[in-house]
């Protein structure tokens, strides 16, 4: 395996991982049955289709128990993002409710999602630290709105995917703590792809992700943003960031083989279709103001090939 030299803004992010990596692991303690776990976890994956088709076609090529328990990773994720996008004056103290009842120990078990995902982090001895960690980035959207470097986003995405990722990794299977730095920069990539997707509809919601450095060394002030302006500057910075963000897809790709076989293709098929987003941006002229980047049914079927195809290749 080639070793990539890690970046910079590295450094910090892995030690928050290795942190978490040996927190308290939570044991299963709910009272309830076979059908009520089993109408749980088929929940999660209903609201996993409702969501995000590509994690629910990329998560269905998992093993059943596996791709159970990504699902309710995936559903206890979704509502809390769904809490700060609320944006309510109530958010905070919703999200704090959120934390208090999916990371306790004896889980309510009339909520379907904590019932779930309490199981499937104790079967998966998923640390507690990870969890923790992600509910403080999602909280981050409640405070802050700007970010001034690229350093400051990436602890950013590391809070809100590279943690979904280490936890993934899990439930999927891995082959020891090396593992641990392809995870953190994959969610890095996968966040920065969504933000380069959703410019527009974070402006929308008073959001911009994108490094004020950056944006200042190309030219481009929030007025272009509000405009939705596409010019040779804003073309010049998406090229930027999408060559970088291209550049940590294939950075990251060498953890798959690191992780179990059969659990190998839905990764890579998820980086695979992500990254389809990004070719997506390019043919329309980097217009993410007003248009949302997608990969479309055959694209995907392209990007699933592709992804076998390299799988078989670890």
């Amino acid at each position: 395996m080639v070793e990539v030299q890690p970046h910079a803004w590295e450094s910090s992010l892995l030690t928050l991982a290795h942190e978490a990596w040996n927190s308290v692991i939570h044991v299963y303690n709910a009272r309830t049955d076979a059908v009520q776990l089993r109408r749980a976890y088929a929940f999660c994956a209903q609201l996993t289709a409702r969501h995000s088709k590509s994690f629910y076609l990329s998560s269905a090529l998992l093993p059943a128990e596996k791709r159970k328990a990504v699902r309710a990773l995936y559903a206890f994720c979704r509502v809390g993002d769904d809490l700060v996008d609320q944006s309510s004056a109530d958010s905070t103290a919703a999200l704090k409710h959120w934390s208090d009842i999916t990371l306790a120990s004896d889980p309510q078990v009339d909520d379907p999602v904590v019932l779930a995902w309490s199981h499937a982090r104790s079967v998966y001895r998923i640390p507690q630290r990870y969890a923790e960690q992600l509910i403080n980035g999602v909280a981050r959207d409640l405070q802050q709105t700007r970010y001034r470097t690229f350093d400051e986003l990436a602890e950013y995405a590391y809070g809100v995917a590279s943690t979904v990722g280490l936890m993934s990794m899990h439930i999927i299977g891995f082959s020891g703590r090396e593992a641990i730095p392809y995870a953190v920069k994959l969610g890095v990539a996968l966040q920065l792809t969504n933000i380069l997707r959703d410019v527009g509809e974070d402006y929308q919601a008073g959001r911009v992700y994108l490094p004020q450095e950056e944006l200042t060394a190309f030219g481009i002030t929030e007025d272009q943003i509000a405009a939705g302006r596409v010019d040779h500057r804003w073309r010049e910075f998406m090229r930027f960031q999408i060559a970088r963000n291209r550049r940590l897809y294939q950075e990251a790709w060498p953890g798959i083989a690191l992780l179990d076989h059969a659990g190998r293709l839905a990764i890579s098929a998820a980086a695979t279709l992500y990254r389809g987003i990004l070719a997506d941006l390019e043919d329309h002229d980097y217009n993410n103001f007003t248009r949302r980047s997608y990969v479309n049914q055959r694209g995907k079927a392209v990007h699933l090939a592709q992804a076998w195809w390299a799988t078989r290749q670890v």
